[in-house]
């Protein structure tokens, strides 16, 4: 049995203020394009459909368009779960109208796992669909109280395995942060002041797992545990990442075999460096010069309007910065190491600046609390 893995497509973001639209109906083509090819027997869509909760009209209407090539188009089944961006009860509209023409959605967690069956080239397979969930959420569908997401997401996989018949490969397709995976800077955190991660060893057992929400494509903890990784690099962190869906064929028996297959972007994101005069020279050779670039310029003297220089010959350039402002000096280290902080630990340092004494552990459980409250309306409102 053969499926195309795929996630974190984030339709609609904006990166320094420019549509990504173009870009990823491109990226998507070349998607389309292989489930006409390769002829997989579904295609697993892991979450962070949308880049947010209420998405822009071009975004719903690329969405639209790439399923219904894919489902009605090539005739290939759809299984696609909301992840932490998505919002689980607009993603989830009309999924049991859907679902009798091929396009399988999980939005909103419920106490019983959207399953799957599949039977093509002599192989069975289940796959179980577990969208993103918080703590709060399953706590709500299974009565139960979860102190975190890893709890929570165990007791959901101990609901799958109860409903996995026998004879049968299992797949979970799901959402999550899973420990020992490669973040980069374009994850929204799953959890305000905490890690928001769970254990790959959860995950024992099962033939193949189809993760979304880390952006680069890999393995975390076991070969069978994959995360395909985001259509296009969202972030300066992803400028050496390669983009990928991932082809996984399911024997009758034994392991999963996984294939990267790579996406080509219309414009890819590069990071460059040099001074100013050195940059725009070199630029008249350089044959992707609409690509997305930063630039960080290392003139030490004064420079009259550098962004619209670098713009004569990189239009898309998304930004500079100078790197004598940034070198060394006590400040200047301060500054960054507050950037890394998290909210949480600003309050903390915040509080203890004006008081004198650290906050008690009541009152960071209360700051918790608000700022996950915060988070959670930002993704509906965003």
């Amino acid at each position: 049995m053969r499926f195309i893995h795929t996630a974190d497509w984030h339709l609609g973001r904006l990166f320094h203020g420019r549509s990504l639209t173009e870009d990823q109906a491109y990226v998507l083509d070349q998607l389309v394009a292989l489930v006409e090819d390769a002829r997989p027997d579904a295609v697993l869509i892991a979450g962070d459909v949308y880049d947010r909760a209420v998405p822009p009209p071009e975004a719903v209407s690329l969405l639209d368009e790439t399923l219904s090539r894919i489902v009605l188009g090539a005739g290939v089944p759809v299984v696609m779960i909301a992840g932490n961006h998505d919002s689980a009860d607009r993603l989830g509209f009309g999924a049991r109208l859907l679902a009798g023409r091929g396009l399988t959605i999980a939005g909103p967690v419920t106490a019983e796992v959207v399953r799957v069956p599949f039977e093509a080239r002599g192989v069975r397979a289940v796959v179980h669909a577990l969208p993103y969930a918080e703590p709060a959420a399953v706590r709500d569908a299974l009565g139960a109280e979860f102190p975190d997401h890893d709890a929570a997401l165990a007791a959901m996989l101990a609901a799958v395995r109860a409903a996995q018949p026998a004879g049968a490969r299992s797949v979970v397709l799901a959402h999550a942060f899973v420990a020992g995976g490669e973040v980069s800077e374009s994850e929204r955190p799953l959890s305000v002041g905490g890690s928001g991660a769970v254990s790959a060893a959860h995950f024992a057992g099962f033939d193949y797992v189809a993760l979304g929400h880390l952006h680069r494509p890999q393995r975390v903890g076991a070969d069978h545990v994959q995360y395909a990784g985001s259509l296009l690099k969202y972030s300066l962190s992803e400028v050496g990442h390669d983009k990928s869906v991932t082809l996984v064929e399911l024997p009758a028996a034994g392991p999963a075999r996984v294939e990267r297959i790579a996406l080509a972007p219309r414009r890819d994101l590069r990071a460059i460096r040099g001074e100013l005069a050195a940059l725009i020279a070199a630029g008249a050779a350089d044959p992707r010069t609409d690509d997305y670039v930063f630039v960080s310029l290392t003139d030490r003297g004064a420079l009259l309007e550098p962004m619209a220089r670098l713009r004569e010959v990189y239009p898309n350039a998304l930004g500079c910065e100078r790197t004598v402002l940034a070198e060394g000096g006590e400040a200047g280290g301060t500054r960054r190491a507050q950037r890394e902080l998290d909210t949480r630990e600003l309050f903390a340092d915040f509080f203890a600046e004006v008081t004198g004494e650290p906050p008690d552990a009541a009152a960071m459980a209360e700051v918790g609390a608000a700022l996950e409250a915060l988070a959670r309306a930002e993704r509906e409102s965003a």
